[in-house]
């Protein structure tokens, strides 16, 4: 699962990333902290143009929906189900990156018997920037007839590290490696895409837990 993303990067440093043109720089989203949940618009690269870093909204609205809705239960979409689940399966072929530099999940743990959420922040082990898997669609509302672009995170079983991390429902995003995310936008089939396979991460608990822990210890896969 992945609702809350990092993006902490400017226009300029993406663009030479992906060695595309961003559109609308003064627009780019840079924040250390992204909420799914309110449906920011984000960088990325379809497969439409990738030549092009354009927002889309985080929440996939499908061409059925009679309103935006759905948004709130399309954030991620699961690799295992794609050509089955409604929401997804006329999308397959709609791939985007989505361009971040880090995730952050939470861990369930119990310290001298109370239970806490332990944050941690996921990245590329030199803090790079990376593209998740994504899919996109165009969906046209019906009473407005204005037309909205909007994305969704595919997610797949945890690897060894996010399985200690996010250790409740055992999911992570689809973080593509960098030679891989013009096979993803060009169609290569999506099944490769899922677990075992994974890129290297780092996860670092937040400075407000370290010292409640005394552990200043980054996990590494």
């Amino acid at each position: 699962m992945c609702f809350y993303s990092r993006q902490s990067r400017d226009a300029l440093t993406a663009a030479k990333r992906f060695r595309a043109e961003v559109r609308n720089p003064e627009e780019f989203l840079k924040s250390d902290i992204i909420n799914g949940f309110s449906h920011p618009s984000c960088p990325v690269i379809t497969s439409e143009d990738s030549a092009i870093i354009q927002n889309y909204s985080w929440g996939l609205i499908p061409d059925w929906s009679s309103d935006i809705s759905v948004s709130d239960y399309t954030l991620n979409a699961r690799i295992e189900s794609l050509n089955v689940t409604r929401s997804f399966k006329e999308y397959v072929n709609n791939r985007c990156l989505v361009i971040a530099d880090g995730f952050y999940e939470w861990r369930h743990t119990f310290i001298n018997g109370k239970k806490f959420r332990e944050r941690f922040l996921i990245t590329l082990p030199g803090d790079d920037l990376f593209a998740f898997a994504g899919l996109f669609s165009h969906w046209k509302d019906p009473a407005s007839g204005l037309v909205k672009n909007t994305f969704t995170i595919v997610t797949t079983a945890a690897n060894d590290l996010m399985s200690r991390i996010h250790n409740t429902k055992k999911r992570m995003p689809v973080i593509l490696k960098e030679e891989d995310e013009k096979e993803w936008l060009t169609g290569s089939d999506y099944t490769r895409f899922a677990f075992p396979y994974s890129v290297k991460l780092i996860a670092t608990p937040l400075p407000e837990l370290k010292e409640k822990r005394g552990d200043n210890t980054n996990l590494l896969f």
